[in-house]
């Protein structure tokens, strides 16, 4: 796993930094607040006080070409833009920025971010769906049409193999693999395997054909 450096220590860098480093990932946190990198220096690899807007500091802190840096600025676009570009000037080939709406993404994308955040917008389309698909645990979109989630399996689905559901040909979907919630297991795609109440099924396919599972 390459290294993390994660620029801004606010609420969302913070959270990000030490859920990283719980993860057992070697992470690099950096603010211009004396106080937010204390705070920081017991759940981070390595805690630094600089301005990030200082691109001459930014190098010498040793910013590789393989890290992934996460720029975390909050509404502050013109700091956001300007480490974006430095960090493109050094060549970051992945540079994820936070951003508050989508035309700080389109800015931000132009100036060279490979990936923008929207957290707030993020996390209400999650709670929207949770609403909407309540047995759909957690999802990744990977195209416009298409995600990859985890669902927790409907009643008439205990006790029943793939091969007995049909799921490809009744719902759209297909199941790539199994997750045990009691043992945090996770199991590949046996046709025979039958279903308990413990799973929960990771599944691919269009949105509108997994939200027929809820």
């Amino acid at each position: 796993m390459p290294r993390v450096v994660v620029i801004g220590l606010g609420i969302f860098g913070y959270n990000v930094v030490k859920n990283l480093f719980e993860a057992g990932i070697d992470v690099i946190a950096v603010d211009k607040n004396k106080e937010a990198v204390q705070h920081a220096r017991d759940c981070s690899t390595k805690a630094i006080l600089a301005d990030a807007t200082d691109k001459e500091l930014m190098e010498s802190i040793g910013i590789r070409e393989d890290d992934i840096v996460i720029v975390s600025f909050g509404e502050d676009l013109a700091s956001s833009t300007l480490i974006t570009l430095h960090l493109k000037q050094m060549k970051v080939k992945n540079i994820i920025v936070k951003a508050p709406n989508d035309e700080h993404r389109l800015v931000l994308e132009k100036v060279g971010a490979t990936e923008v955040i929207i957290p707030e917008k993020d996390m209400a389309a999650k709670v929207a769906r949770s609403i909407v698909a309540p047995n759909l645990i957690d999802y990744i979109p990977i195209a416009d049409d298409y995600i990859i989630c985890e669902v927790a399996p409907s009643n008439n689905f205990i006790g029943k193999s793939l091969r007995d559901i049909h799921m490809r040909s009744n719902y759209g979907v297909d199941v790539i693999a199994f997750k045990d919630t009691l043992t945090d297991k996770v199991y590949m795609v046996n046709p025979d395997y039958r279903i308990k109440d413990s799973d929960v099924l990771v599944v691919i396919g269009k949105t509108q054909n997994i939200e027929k599972l809820k």
